[in-house]
């Protein structure tokens, strides 16, 4: 399932509301139900998941895709379903249930197939014929806002996939070395730590701390890091310290996005843990709930234990919404308890 908060698009027709979907889940859907929340007018959230295999109890998913939509405090619901008709059916008339059993009002029910849109509600052939009606979401008005908004909706969820997927080719074999490099580089600078720093942690802290805002410095100014900054950074964000530094100085600016993106691609894959999480963090915070689903995968796919990619897993399958940390990094992560710092004032 993936979710997203985006900025507000008015809707005031099925057509518009199909032309929207796309630019809130950053993708065209396919073979898949999504449940779009409205207050009012005004689209807030969407939720997305594959359409389940007709042998498959579909009561479960349903329910969690309703309890997804309650949770953004949203007055109704539109549930759209793209495909087949033998599959969208059935797919659809559950999470109406499941919409309707959580007192939430179901505006519509549509299908979408073929370049046409059918309503499962409406019964007047005069708006909704039989055959359906045609729709060209690149006509519609919407569509050119959305745009405008800077939003974006890629051909399939294949492509925000391969957003994240590692480079091959030179590239791969250039990192590889690199990160050979930066190995012998930590292994000497916590031979050369003092004896009273144990296993080199401070050491390593204050170079990973110098390597974040370095990159996080060289990202603002439009600069890419070469091989062996990306190698020397990921290499140090397996100190959870150094992770936890970036982490608290990461948000859902375009930079931040931009930057652990380029790290993901790059790193080894025993390295790309930390990255993924930053980036799904980022992804998160900006609203662009697909692709921070599709980091998270990737991460958990090569880590499945890591505990901050687990955290953010199940904040995007529940659907917390990015506004519960607006403050961050003041405010804490969800479900994360951070000891507090002793004061020194009084201490002798």
């Amino acid at each position: 399932m993936t979710s997203t908060e985006r900025p507000k698009l008015a809707v005031r027709s099925p057509a518009d509301l199909i032309a929207a979907v796309p630019y809130l889940l950053g993708f065209h859907p396919t073979d898949s139900v999504v449940a779009v929340a409205l207050l009012g007018r005004q689209i807030i959230f969407a939720a997305r998941a594959d359409l389940p295999d007709p042998s498959t109890d579909q009561v479960e998913r349903a329910r969690h895709l309703a309890g997804v939509i309650r949770r953004q405090g949203a007055e109704a619901a539109t549930v759209v379903g793209y495909g087949q008709p033998d599959r969208v059916t059935p797919a659809v008339d559950a999470v109406r249930a499941a919409l309707s059993a959580g007192g939430m009002d179901v505006l519509d029910a549509l299908r979408v197939t073929d370049g046409r849109w059918w309503s499962y509600l409406c019964t007047e052939p005069d708006c909704c014929p039989p055959e359906g009606r045609r729709y060209d979401p690149d006509a519609n008005p919407l569509t050119a806002s959305a745009v405008f908004a800077g939003q974006v909706a890629l051909p399939d969820r294949a492509a925000l996939v391969a957003q994240v997927s590692p480079v091959d080719g030179p590239a791969r074999d250039a990192g590889r070395a690199a990160t050979d490099r930066a190995r012998l580089r930590l292994a000497e600078l916590i031979e050369q730590a003092p004896e009273s720093d144990l296993l080199g942690g401070r050491a390593v802290r204050s170079a990973g701390v110098t390597a974040v805002r370095e990159a996080q410095r060289r990202q603002r100014r439009g600069e890419r890091l070469d091989d062996d900054e990306v190698a020397w950074l990921s290499l140090l964000m397996t100190h959870l310290p150094v992770r936890d530094h970036a982490w608290e100085r990461t948000d859902g600016r375009d930079r931040d996005i931009a930057l652990w993106t380029d790290v993901l691609r790059r790193v080894e894959p025993e390295l790309v843990a930390a990255p993924g999480a930053l980036l799904a963090f980022a992804a998160w915070r900006a609203g662009q709930g697909a692709l921070a689903a599709v980091a998270i995968e990737r991460t958990l796919s090569l880590h499945p234990d890591y505990s901050l990619a687990v955290l953010l897993d199940d904040l995007l399958r529940r659907g917390v919404p990015p506004s519960e940390l607006d403050g961050w990094p003041s405010v804490g992560m969800p479900g994360v308890v951070r000891p507090r710092r002793r004061s020194r004032r009084g201490r002798r």
